[in-house]
């Protein structure tokens, strides 16, 4: 059977690229071996699906080549999905820092992206593996080539041929989904480097001497100024009895490595130093736990003085100078390595990938091989936490669509 274009990947990005290509008018078949499409739409953003953000700029991206995302986000961006999401009648609302939420569920976008697709005649074809791609032959005058797959449902092996490929196929990120490293693999088949991959979006594990304080504190958090290196984000960071999650957390997790130090502001908005002696001075007799419970919770911090001062004075009144500018720096300043990460097994997104220098900004198209695409989360392109990987994957399937 021949299509001028085949997707492999039902998730945000192919069918993006799907549905404009169709559009196009040209003829399009979705392969995907999960048995529904957009698995990881369903489950994003607690079932609400943060599907873009108001501040989409090239920023908030990591990639080796940080000009690559330019193109695309600036061709297809925020207004642009925002205005397709008012066509489809869909309410939404602003969370926080531009984020944009589903006021009902996820499963919102996905049917819309699966009306798109219909409306534009797609075919897309679940529980369908992909066991081979084979280059069939090469036009330089027409600046056209042919790919033959062979793929396998329900013990059918079927043979499909098409002019334009298009590797959409994601990370490693939450395998139970249905994650594979396929797109690395055909990457590798057709001589594309690639950068190594690892977990990003990714809560942390403790496993020292801590391990304690965060499984008596699980289920509470605080507001944080979290850095490594010169990175820097500000927000929600949750105990677990694993470690560490949330929102600062997670952002953060994506510029960290092993061995890697994080320093924690346990109290953003509170010079302590400052506001130790103040309060020695009115109010001696106050315990120490007592006066950080001022900003965060009882539990939380009787737990968190207990685990840094264990032998220190009780009392404000008892506390020299030294001591008291510990205590600051300790909540100020925490410093902390994890032990780790949960891995891709929870993580949102991977990190590395297919190197952008292999691939036009332009076209999302290889540039060695004709009619070889790639979109979306396979590339190495990762956003920030706050809809930034679906714009990603908006645009990036958007601009292959032009061109297929």
């Amino acid at each position: 059977m021949q299509y001028d274009v085949i997707i492999i990947g039902a998730g945000a990005a192919g069918l993006m690229c799907a549905a404009a290509a169709g559009q196009r008018g040209r003829s399009v078949l979705v392969l995907d071996h999960a048995n529904k499409a957009g698995k990881k739409i369903l489950m994003s953003g607690g079932g609400r699906c943060n599907f873009t953000n108001y501040y989409v700029e090239p920023d908030r991206y990591l990639c080796h080549n940080p000009h690559f995302c330019k193109s695309a986000l600036s061709r297809y961006t925020q207004w642009d999905f925002i205005s397709l999401v008012d066509k489809h009648n869909i309410p939404y609302h602003e969370k926080q820092l531009g984020e944009l939420f589903c006021d009902n569920k996820s499963s919102d976008i996905l049917e819309m992206l699966l009306t798109e697709c219909d409306q534009a005649g797609v075919d897309i074809q679940l529980k369908t593996s992909v066991d081979s791609i084979e280059l069939l032959d090469v036009n330089l005058e027409e600046s056209a080539s042919r790919y033959k797959l062979i793929t396998s449902r329900d013990d059918h092996r079927t043979a499909y041929v098409c002019e334009s490929l298009v590797i959409a196929t994601g990370g490693l990120s939450i395998p139970t989904l249905g994650a594979t490293g396929f797109g690395y693999q055909v990457a590798e088949q057709f001589k594309l480097k690639t950068y190594a991959t690892r977990a990003g979006l990714v809560p942390f594990t403790i496993t020292n001497q801590l391990k304690d304080v965060c499984v008596a504190l699980s289920g509470s958090s605080c507001e944080v100024t979290m850095e490594c290196g010169d990175q820097s984000f500000r927000g929600n960071m949750l105990f677990t009895h694993r470690g560490l999650s949330g929102p600062a957390v997670l952002q953060i997790s994506s510029y960290w490595q092993a061995g890697k130090i994080l320093t924690i502001n346990l109290l953003p908005d509170v010079d302590l130093a400052q506001v130790l002696r103040e309060t020695q001075h009115e109010r001696p007799k106050l315990s120490v736990k007592k006066f950080i419970a001022q900003w965060l919770t009882q539990k939380m911090s009787e737990q968190l003085v207990e685990f840094f001062f264990s032998n220190m004075p009780q009392t404000l009144a008892e506390l020299n100078a030294e001591q008291m500018d510990l205590i600051a720096s300790q909540f100020n300043a925490w410093q902390l390595v994890p032990s780790g990460t949960e891995g891709y097994r929870t993580a949102e997104v991977t990190l590395g990938g297919i190197d952008t220098d292999e691939v036009s900004s332009k076209t999302m198209m290889a540039k060695n091989h004709q009619g070889l695409y790639f979109i979306g989360e396979v590339l190495d392109v990762t956003g920030h936490l706050g809809g930034f990987n679906f714009q990603w994957a908006w645009a990036s399937g958007w601009a292959a669509a032009q061109y297929v």
